[in-house]
């Protein structure tokens, strides 16, 4: 073995008080400089950068070696530490003060020129990047990412653990019981025709777990859903399945609070105040027209109908009337939006389905508006009061059918936010949530599906309406989802545990017993062996890792991830398979019509 073989230190780890020293580094060549025959050579891991010197006064034969390196080869250099002259010295970088004189040099592999820079702002595709990912996953940005959610899951771990969760794995070939996505099907060798499916998520897993008696579990878990993709969606994702046994939702919300507290302090630093705030779905969707709110901005969407009940201007009168709504939202500080720049919020407004907008202004306390002549004075004072207008203020208002209001002016106020670059008034926003209906019914059949899964526990209020069949859409689940920044981090509830009410809830889905029998037999089986009030929660772990990271789309916290037609530019799947493999899987693929 060559005595380069073993580092003495990383390349991150050189300071001043190392002057001196001989010191053995491994690494890639980042950047070389050739300057008048002395050569510079940038030497990169995933801890830093150090220059190294190869001069010829040294070794004419390492200088040599120095001369044919190129970005991306990798080598192991020994040499000894230098201070940097005073003119010299970098304070970019941490090891800026020092460079290594080359003495001894050990090339392990050359590199083809790389198809991108490996450096961190270069504007690259990102189907480039995604075929050469392991080339795009050198940059520093991604690799911090990459350690930020090795600390995540190390303080979730940690977490739990000092709460008396245990860690349990459940199957990845499962049977297929659709939650609302297509499955992923595997077809069985050993039993022709038949098919496993791999787990959108644990849940009918964890929650026999409940009935084995584990009490409280959890389970970093791979899933899988063959669904169109977003930016923060993936076909293989991760989430931290949790449950609980005896659980209350005021328990369960104590514990996941405690938890993200604990992630927060140790990979951020942050202190995060607590109780998190909590929202009926109703009121979210009526005051922001989203079941995820973010509120790192507090500008509700505020009706105003009740002010201009015996309005006499003909555009608001007549939504009024009609059952529509009037509605409007503050801008703190918002006079200075011009007015050209107002006009281009009305043909925003109007892109997002709108008919029109109103402004209402605020300047030394006179209330002022684009339609100040078609209304009363109380009018206007009581619209400027009902948006808690100060002076400075601009409110956008707009009038219209309810889902039309709440839709345009929901977009308009983020658009708004971002394009004049309103500073959010809190760093992180966590929101529960409660009370989501039971069911929500499909516009175009009629049926009713479970707005969560249908293993969610209706309130025991409304059991009355599941037993009788009765008002539907007003039945509440015992559910709650913890939101962040606009985003859903995670969703959860109280599960059924009375194998009756499970039948009683298929039933409401519009699933025969025979149907009921041959997709869920076993669990209903499993619930009538006494089984404990439970209830959990799954977060999504490649979100919460984007949101910690400050990562545009989740693609930047998984390693490999798919594209948006969920294909793998590295490996290229998913790909044709030979005739053999489908005759050993009883397969015979379908003609393309």
């Amino acid at each position: 073995m060559s005595k380069l073989s073993l580092r003495t230190h990383r390349c991150g780890d050189l300071r001043a008080q190392d002057q001196g020293s001989d010191v053995v580094l491994q690494g890639w060549v980042h950047r070389r400089r050739d300057h008048g025959g002395v050569i510079f050579v940038d030497l990169r891991d995933r801890y830093g950068i150090t220059q190294v010197v190869f001069s010829p006064e040294i070794s004419s034969q390492v200088h040599q070696m120095g001369e044919s390196l190129r970005s991306e080869h990798v080598l192991a250099v020994a040499g000894k530490v230098s201070l940097r002259p005073e003119d010299m010295k970098n304070t970019q970088m941490s090891t800026g003060e020092i460079e290594v004189y080359a003495h001894e040099v050990e090339i392990f592999s050359t590199a083809k020129t790389p198809p991108f820079s490996i450096e961190e702002d270069i504007e690259v595709s990102e189907n480039l990047r995604l075929t050469y990912r392991y080339l795009d996953l050198r940059r520093p940005r991604l690799q911090k990412s990459f350690f930020l959610r090795h600390q995540m899951n190390k303080s979730i771990r940690s977490y739990l653990e000092r709460n008396d969760f245990t860690e349990v794995e459940t199957p990845i070939l499962c049977k297929s019981t659709p939650e609302g996505a297509r499955d992923y099907l595997v077809p069985s060798r050993v039993h022709p025709g038949s098919f496993y499916a791999l787990p959108q998520s644990p849940q009918l897993f964890k929650q026999m777990l409940m009935i084995s008696g584990f009490d409280r579990y959890y389970q970093i878990a791979r899933c899988f859903r063959d669904e169109d993709l977003r930016a923060d969606r993936q076909p293989e994702f991760t989430q931290l399945d949790i449950e609980v046994s005896f659980p209350t939702p005021q328990l369960i919300q104590d514990l996941m609070e405690g938890l993200m507290a604990c992630v927060w302090k140790e990979v951020l630093g942050v202190d995060l105040p607590r109780p998190f705030p909590r929202m009926s779905y109703d009121q979210a969707m009526s005051q922001y027209a989203s079941d995820k709110p973010d509120m790192r901005w507090n500008v509700p969407l505020v009706r105003l109908n009740e002010v201009l009940d015996q309005t006499e201007f003909q555009v608001f009168r007549s939504v009024v009337d009609s059952g529509g709504e009037v509605r409007g939202f503050r801008l703190k500080g918002g006079n200075e939006i011009s007015r050209s720049q107002v006009d281009q919020l009305v043909e925003k407004a109007k892109s997002f389905g709108a008919k029109g907008l109103v402004w209402v202004r605020k300047k030394d306390g006179v209330v002022n508006s684009s339609v100040a002549k078609f209304l009363q004075a109380h009018e206007l004072e009581g619209i400027a009061q009902a948006l808690s207008m100060e002076d400075g203020d601009l409110s956008l208002v707009i009038a219209d059918r309810t889902h039309v209001t709440r839709s345009a002016l929901s977009q308009l106020k983020h658009w708004t936010l971002e394009k004049f670059a309103i500073a959010p008034e809190k760093e992180w926003a966590f929101l529960w949530v409660e009370n989501f209906p039971l069911l929500e019914q499909d516009p175009e059949t009629g049926s009713w599906n479970s707005m969560h899964h249908p293993f969610t526990s209706p309130h025991t209020e409304d059991l009355e309406k599941v037993r009788e069949k009765k008002n539907l859409g007003s039945i509440r689940a015992q559910a709650y989802d913890l939101v962040l920044n606009g985003f859903e981090l995670g969703g959860g509830s109280i599960r059924i545990h009375d194998s009756e009410l499970q039948k009683q809830c298929f039933d409401l889905l519009g699933l025969s017993m025979q149907q009921a029998q041959e997709k869920f037999g076993f669990f209903l089986e499993a619930l009538q062996y006494g089984t404990p009030p439970h209830g959990g929660i799954a977060f999504g772990l490649d979100r919460m890792a984007m949101l910690l990271s400050g990562a545009k789309a989740i693609r930047d916290v998984i390693a490999f991830p798919k594209t948006q037609t969920a294909y793998d530019l590295v490996s290229k799947a998913p790909n044709e398979v030979d005739a053999d493999q489908l005759l050993q899987l009883h397969l015979r693929l379908a003609k393309k019509s």
